[in-house]
């Protein structure tokens, strides 16, 4: 059996959807199981839109994903160069055009040089007085009567009248290929023997099967995959909201959690909701994916997310965290190793991305939080705020034993002293040194900040309190 070989051929026109990472991520899957080569190819022949810099974002969200290529722009390999623009100036296309004009299938088209769009001449001669004067010529292909069937891995036999489908332009007036051309060109010299890719390619599979068969050549195995949907069933696009990698990134989901999620979308792996694809490789089997269309749930995505935070070694998910802070652009917390450690730990229980984290540890990593408005209404400007405040100062200042059961025995202590219900007690001090009224466990943020931190705090909180009532008595 010859080597298993699959691609992936973004066009660097936009940043890489998540469509096109799960198109690739089922590539890579089945390339690692049949221990064949997954290859990255850039199809950058529309020179409007394509940049290089969508290019590196393309392969960069690729790397965050966890994909790896052993063919590709950047890594070099046999059956180079990687980019369908270096293809182009090697006359790669040129060349095979060129011998199908010499085979009687295909032929040079002529146009108009006012109206660019009007034919003037159809010829198999090169053309060459009217390309010395100017005019545009393009290479079409001639599509012969008949019908033209291939099979599909996911959706069995298909067949096309070939009489729906007119004569297509190979080679444009710029020299260019067309997409339907240059794909079967590439796909056949870099040997590829599978092409799995999104449905809406299906139309496209005739044009490239008469292609093969007219140069003689194998026909790769094609599976063409549903594709993801928006809530109202029609495809993911910008009007659902953002879909690319980058944005998922940006918004804190971790790369195993956005690979989980994606490879849920129309893969049936048995009962298992949250797993490492790295560690399916082996179970990933083309006859297990959906024919069916899978709605991209946001929400689920998150869950899924969260999972493999809650998950994760707490070491991986600082490093995780520290990557994405900086991905993000965030404020980058200076603090001890250990103490972020324990930050994390606490805080990942009730969050799930890493956005989420970022915020809801905000207060234990820096001290220009603010206070929320329920905290301030409800509970500082309460008449027993001042007395129990000043009693905590007291009492956290006499504190020796800073563990979690320590913090724990000063607050139920200060909750019996009457000032107040032990849940109002509980409620205040924690807004006191965080801000907010949602936080991890009282006692285990108490223990975190420690001594100086939860002292400075609360004094921070009674001065803020004490303003806060001289600017209510100047109003009345």
């Amino acid at each position: 059996m010859s080597e298993v070989r699959l691609r992936f051929a973004p066009s660097p026109t936009g940043y890489l959807h998540v469509g096109g990472a799960r198109t690739a991520l089922f590539n890579w899957l089945y390339a690692r199981r049949m221990d064949g080569k997954f290859i990255l190819r850039i199809e950058d022949t529309d020179l409007q839109r394509s940049t290089k810099e969508y290019e590196q974002a393309i392969l960069d969200a690729l790397k965050w994903c966890g994909l790896d290529w052993d063919e590709g722009p950047d890594v070099g390999g046999p059956y180079g160069p990687y980019r369908q623009s270096e293809r182009t100036k090697a006359g790669i296309y040129s060349e095979y055009a060129k011998k199908l004009v010499e085979m009687g299938r295909a032929y040079y088209t002529v146009y108009d040089k006012i109206d660019r769009k009007k034919e003037l001449l159809r010829t198999f001669d090169f053309p060459k007085d009217y390309v010395d004067q100017g005019h545009d010529v393009t290479i079409n292909f001639k599509v012969q009567e008949g019908k033209t069937r291939f099979y599909d891995l996911l959706k069995g036999e298909l067949e096309f009248d070939n009489s729906t489908i007119g004569d297509f332009v190979m080679i444009k007036s710029d020299g260019f290929p067309t997409y339907n051309y240059a794909v079967v060109i590439d796909d056949h010299l870099m040997r590829i023997t599978h092409v799995f890719r999104g449905e809406d390619h299906v139309s496209n599979t005739p044009k490239q099967i008469m292609i093969y068969e007219a140069l003689g050549w194998d026909i790769p195995q094609f599976m063409h995959i549903p594709l993801i949907l928006g809530f109202d069933r029609t495809p993911l696009s910008k009007r659902h909201g953002a879909t690319s990698v980058e944005h998922f990134r940006r918004i804190g989901i971790l790369s195993k959690g956005l690979m989980n999620y994606l490879a849920l979308l129309g893969w049936s792996v048995g009962e298992e909701e949250i797993f490492d694809v790295k560690e399916k490789v082996k179970q990933f089997n083309p006859s297990t994916i959906s024919n069916k269309g899978v709605i991209f749930d946001p929400s689920k995505l998150e869950w899924v997310n969260g999972k493999h935070m809650r998950l994760m070694n707490v070491e991986e998910l600082l490093e995780e965290f520290n990557d994405w802070i900086n991905f993000a652009g965030k404020k980058v917390p200076q603090v001890e190793r250990p103490y972020a450690l324990r930050v994390v730990q606490v805080c990942r229980e009730k969050v799930n991305t890493l956005a989420q984290l970022y915020e809801f540890a905000y207060p234990f990593f820096f001290d220009d939080y603010s206070f929320e408005e329920q905290f301030v209404s409800e509970y500082l400007l309460s008449p027993f705020a001042e007395e129990l405040l000043k009693k905590a100062i007291d009492m956290f200042n006499n504190l020796e034993d800073w563990s979690v059961m320590g913090t724990e025995k000063v607050c139920r202590e200060l909750a019996g002293l009457g000032i107040a219900s032990k849940n109002k007690v509980f409620q205040t001090l924690r807004g006191a040194v965080t801000g907010r009224l949602v936080t991890p466990g009282l006692f285990e943020t108490l223990s975190i900040l420690g001594k100086q931190k939860t002292t400075e705090r609360l004094t921070r909180t009674l001065e803020y309190r004490s303003t806060k009532i001289r600017e209510r008595t100047a109003q009345t």
